[in-house]
């Protein structure tokens, strides 16, 4: 469809128009070079496929503050200084990018979009007026919303965290703050509603009783699902996994906790994982082993699409522009069946010295080149018969006879013993790991011609 590029009596990003796909030959910044949304790959457009989503955190209120320093970009739409026609601005400024940017999907947490206040139904008022209007954009502008969220890390009162605080009263505001985030996003369409532990977690063991707080964790997901089933949300509810940082500790470590957590509290029906790349590379994983665990538990919701700094060793929230991650990132989720609700948020933010507005749409753009390229790629390796035969050729033992007889439980040691004497010592088989390797590094510079 054709979407009208801004809404209102100002545009803030002039001199940009819509970013339209110029092929590899290009070398203008503000043009897709891969991302060409209608090109068909195994059986979807780019754009079916990806789903990507532009986050309102970073991109636009993320000014460039660091731990040592104040923030170093001044935005057109925070210029006001009234609260609520800065909110409004805000969403306007938004709703021009993501529709210049061309992208399907944006993602939101309550305190980015709604004016701020700590007055509990005042807040609501604020919200509320927000996503009417938001809701009046999305009808203009055909833009879906992926998901919402609730901040529940940010203000002081969750220092201690929100669901597995030890107060009662500052777990009951944090449920009022979901419940209201819950209904936004109903009435924005979301299709998934997002939970992010920022501060659930422990900062020291002295002072913590860790089988309260988690579960308390897992009775505040409950009763949030029951609520959001109960008002008409048919989405998905995602977990995002996150190792530390603020806190020492926090416990949804990794997808294989995530994934061992919502089984225990018969959660997993609903609720499935949104997946980090920096924050696997935070708990010592690949991003593409946080998508396989979550794969492997048909559990894999969505991507918060980013990258880390291994030199540094906190959560930069990079754009994603490492080739291999998101090449492997994608042969996870093709062979997932690829994404049903969820879809590649980029979770992400220029870095401090990118001071330009059109450095925002460079980013972006640069992060959607990439995935699409990756796209293109893990499909091509998918589709090669050298890397599937290989992989299926190292698990052969399991397909018939005595492997497969193990597998559906009807050999015990004793015959398993059995089978051993008899075979004597197993001879050795490779793993074909540097060929597997150089078959990846083929398909990429195949792409790349």
């Amino acid at each position: 469809m054709t979407r009208q590029l801004f809404i209102g009596d100002r545009e803030y990003f002039s001199g940009i128009g819509r970013i339209q796909y110029e092929g590899s030959q290009s070398t203008n910044p503000l043009a897709f070079k891969a991302y060409d949304a209608s090109r068909v790959i195994a059986g979807k457009t780019m754009e079916e496929h990806l789903r990507f989503a532009v986050c309102y955190w970073h991109t636009f209120t993320g000014v460039g503050l660091d731990p040592f320093g104040v923030g170093t970009r001044d935005f057109p739409w925070a210029d006001s200084g009234d609260d609520q026609q800065m909110a409004n601005d805000k969403l306007d400024a938004a709703f021009e990018f993501f529709t210049k940017l061309d992208v399907p999907y944006w993602t939101f947490h309550d305190v980015d979009i709604a004016a701020p206040s700590d007055d509990l139904a005042e807040f609501e008022a604020n919200l509320a007026r927000i996503v009417e209007r938001a809701a009046e954009r999305q009808r203009l502008t055909g833009m879906k919303c992926l998901w919402g969220t609730a901040n529940l890390f940010g203000h002081p009162r969750y220092m201690n965290g929100a669901s597995t605080n030890p107060d009662f009263a500052v777990v009951a505001r944090a449920a009022a703050q979901v419940k209201s985030a819950i209904d936004a996003t109903v009435a924005l369409g979301g299709e998934n509603y997002v939970f992010w532990g920022g501060r659930e977690g422990y900062a020291s063991l002295l002072n913590t009783r860790t089988d309260k707080e988690l579960e308390h964790m897992a009775m505040f997901l409950t009763k949030a699902r029951d609520y959001g089933r109960s008002i008409g949300f048919e989405g998905t509810f995602l977990v995002e996994p996150k190792p530390m940082e603020p806190m020492k500790h926090q416990y949804d470590f990794d997808s294989q906790t995530v994934i061992g957590f919502l089984e225990r509290h018969g959660l997993a029906g609903d609720f499935k994982l949104n997946i980090e790349a920096n924050h696997a590379t935070l708990a010592g994983h690949t991003f593409a082993h946080d998508l396989r665990m979550a794969r492997d538990s048909n559990l894999l919701g969505s991507i918060d699409a980013n990258r880390g700094d291994a030199q540094n060793g906190w959560d930069t929230d990079q754009f994603p522009l490492d080739l291999y991650d998101c090449v492997h990132g994608m042969m996870e989720v093709l062979q997932a069946g690829g994404f049903a609700s969820g879809g590649l948020n980029f979770d992400a933010k220029l870095r401090r010295e990118s001071t330009d507005l059109e450095d925002m749409f460079i980013a972006h753009i640069g992060g959607m080149d990439a995935f699409a390229r990756g796209l293109i790629v893990a499909d091509s390796i998918l589709s090669d018969s050298r890397f599937t035969d290989l992989v299926s050729e190292r698990y052969s033992s399991w397909e018939s006879g005595e492997g497969a007889q193990f597998e559906s439980g009807s050999l015990g040691l004793e015959a398993l013993r059995e089978i051993a004497l008899r075979d004597g010592e197993p001879a050795k088989r490779s793993g074909k790991q540097e060929l597997m390797e150089n078959i990846v590094n083929d398909h990429i510079a195949s792409a790349l011609r």
